[in-house]
């Protein structure tokens, strides 16, 4: 009897603890009986007494004409507002816009910004098995297929078996970019909705539901955009450590250079790597013209150790130059200067190729 008892108790306990249901989570608890109070009449004073001064400290604002009269009770919600979250570098948000949008600022030339929101939010679509309805990159329009996602809503209380729950969404994506196209803004619309609960559909959805399913998508986009920019960088940062083969040729105007396998944003920032091994201090640079500005402070360990059978440095201290320029779209080309930006001729670079062939070939540099 006892036994019995208990488990009866159990089974209590669990009914009404799954009371709490999703809607109730998401609106204020306690007593709604505030909704049956009646508006209080002005107070009416007598024409021969002086007339009291009101405050208006307290007073409700007055409804638009668009406001829904209907968010009363257990229909307003009390969740937190969604927000977009500026996650890329070079990304922010508008103040005051009631629109789910996200603006981008120009970091990477490596290709243009809208091209690389547009491959971003369809590599996004793509990871998540969601296809493109339509999508015309001169209007600038992205409308995606059926997002159908499936989960389990809270039964009634005396039911022990959760509903299944299936939500469509189609969302469409608009992308601003400004007139000098480092900048732009990436918006999203919801434009199908449709539930089902059971054999319940539901195909309509309040505006605050509205705005927070477009805030939701938008920061998945985001944050995929941002993971792959992470990911880039870290192969990035793999290929600049990683040793890169090196020749004796020419740069572009036919003068002695060292030509190296690789593409110009990669050879850029390990040149500083080889060169701090090299025993050169980069004093300045200026990636937009390939400059590098250096002081050779003199050898640096075994690199230059065997090149010469005489005690006679390599190189002299001092200031020199160095010319970084692209040689087609795998090749970089690499062209050694004294203080007054006269190429080293043909003996020098040879003499110098050794040790500067070795480095570059070199693994895990120092970062």
């Amino acid at each position: 009897m006892n036994k019995t008892l208990a488990i009866a108790s159990s089974i209590a306990f669990v009914a009404l603890a799954g009371c709490t249901s999703q809607m109730d989570r998401k609106t204020a608890s306690g007593s709604y009986k505030y909704l049956e109070t009646e508006e209080q009449k002005e107070l009416k004073i007598p024409s021969d007494l002086d007339k009291p001064a009101f405050s208006r400290e307290f007073a409700l604002p007055e409804l638009g004409d668009e406001a829904s009269t209907d968010m009363l009770g257990k229909a307003l919600p009390v969740q937190s507002p969604a927000l977009v979250l500026p996650l890329v570098t070079g990304s922010h948000v508008e103040e005051g816009t009631n629109t789910a949008t996200i603006w981008f600022d120009q970091v990477d030339d490596s290709q243009p910004l809208s091209e690389a929101i547009w491959n971003s939010l369809l590599s996004y679509l793509d990871e998540n098995g969601i296809g493109v309805d339509t999508f015309n990159p001169e209007e600038r329009v992205l409308i995606t297929d059926w997002m159908v996602v499936k989960q389990d809503v809270d039964g009634p209380w005396y039911s022990v078996i959760d509903e299944e729950s299936e939500i469509g969404r189609r969302f469409e994506f608009n992308l601003n970019v400004k007139p000098h196209g480092r900048s732009a803004a990436l918006s999203v619309d919801l434009k199908d909705y449709m539930k089902s609960v059971g054999n319940d559909v539901v195909a309509e959805i309040s505006e605050i539901e509205e705005r927070r399913e477009e805030v939701s998508v938008l920061n998945q986009v985001v944050g995929h955009y941002e993971y792959q920019i992470r990911l880039e960088q870290t192969r990035r940062l793999a290929r600049i450590r990683k040793g890169i083969q090196t020749e004796m040729g020419f740069n572009s105007d036919g003068e002695p250079a060292y030509v190296v396998e690789s593409q110009y944003d990669i050879v850029w920032p390990r040149m500083l790597l080889v060169l701090r091994k090299l025993g050169f201090n980069v004093k300045d640079l200026d990636k937009s013209n390939g400059l590098l500005f250096v002081t050779y402070s003199g050898q640096q360990g075994d690199w230059w150790d065997g090149l010469f059978s005489s005690d006679e440095d390599l190189l002299e201290k001092g200031d020199y130059r160095l010319k970084v320029a692209k040689a087609g779209d795998t090749r970089t080309s690499i062209t050694f200067m004294d203080n007054q930006s006269t190429p080293f001729e043909a003996n020098q670079v040879a003499d110098l190729y050794s040790a500067f062939a070795e480095v570059m070939s070199e693994d895990n540099l120092d970062i």
